[in-house]
């Protein structure tokens, strides 16, 4: 299942939408062109709202998504807009998309893992953690920095739903907690 929190909608239409394009072997195309019109979702709150606006007739928003693909995406993807379209769920496209890429990404065999760091790391550094990270799981890491200056030094790795605090931050606050124990004894 998807590791993020998607509607059950945008889970089920993805997972469908990804066992179409296994049969076809156009999975990773039909994703890279889904997040494409993600992105263009995103980045665009008039478009957004265009989407999910009940007073735009379903098929004015189905016109326009289908004028837009035309020609820069594959028929199983306009097909599965057109779909969306049809139930009245346009306006869970993007997120329809995001799950996509996450079922995608299990199937490949990756994981995404959130790298908490107290200074950016170079790109040789995030390299050996990823493979590092990637080793340990058995599993394809996909890595996102993170930095935030409050841990000092170290990392925070955070993997599903899992935290592995190794933070200089989170080590002299144990310190700490341990020397107010042995205090108060």
């Amino acid at each position: 299942m998807a590791t993020k929190q998607h509607s059950q909608s945008a889970i089920a239409y993805a997972r469908s939408l990804l066992e179409l394009a296994n049969e076809r072997n156009e999975a990773e195309s039909i994703n890279a062109d889904l997040q494409a019109l993600r992105e263009a979702i995103e980045s665009d709150r008039s478009f957004q709202e265009f989407l999910s606006n009940p007073s735009v007739s379903v098929g004015n928003r189905a016109h326009v998504i289908k004028q837009t693909l035309e020609g820069r995406a594959s028929q199983l993807l306009r097909n599965f807009v057109g779909v969306l379209a049809a139930n009245g769920r346009l306006g869970i496209l993007a997120e329809a998309a995001a799950a996509y890429d996450e079922l995608l990404g299990e199937q490949l065999g990756k994981i995404e893992v959130d790298v908490i760091v107290a200074q950016r790391l170079s790109g040789d550094q995030l390299e050996q953690v990823r493979q590092k990270v990637s080793q340990a799981l058995k599993k394809d890491a996909v890595v996102h920095q993170y930095v935030d200056e409050s841990i000092i030094g170290g990392l925070i790795l955070r993997v599903q739903d899992k935290l592995i605090d190794a933070s200089v931050k989170h080590q002299l606050d144990a310190m700490r907690d341990r020397l107010k124990a042995a205090k108060s004894r």
